[in-house]
């Protein structure tokens, strides 16, 4: 017997940042913590606290059967380098991940830092 495949999004009680190359690009107290089976944990950053200026939105996109359909993001640094698909969101996700619709999630190795402080 296998176990179901599960996905729990649960508000993160921590401040939440991503940062890179010096800059902060994210800073919430408001983001959420998104276990899925066999996957590591994913932070989300409400829109309203990601410095959306920075990012630009990509052709990519991605289904997932468990929350719907993901638009990427890509970054254009300080130095005007363009990270691409740097980060990704929800915009219209299936009602068991509607607590996450419109924030964004970050790739860890393609930033500097994710951090969870108290």
């Amino acid at each position: 017997m296998t176990n179901a495949h599960r996905v729990d999004i649960e508000p993160n009680p921590h401040r939440l940042r991503v940062i890179h190359s010096g800059i902060t690009l994210a800073d919430t107290s408001r983001g959420f913590t998104l276990k899925e089976t066999g996957l590591q944990d994913v932070f989300y950053f409400p829109r309203e606290d990601v410095n959306m200026t920075r990012f630009s939105r990509s052709d990519t996109t991605t289904h997932c059967p468990y929350k719907g359909d993901a638009s990427y993001f890509h970054l254009r640094t300080e130095d005007g380098e363009v990270i691409q698909n740097v980060a990704w969101s929800y915009e219209s996700p299936y009602e068991s991940a509607a607590a996450i619709k419109d924030c964004l999630a970050f790739f860890s190795e393609r930033v500097d830092r994710i951090d969870q402080t108290s």
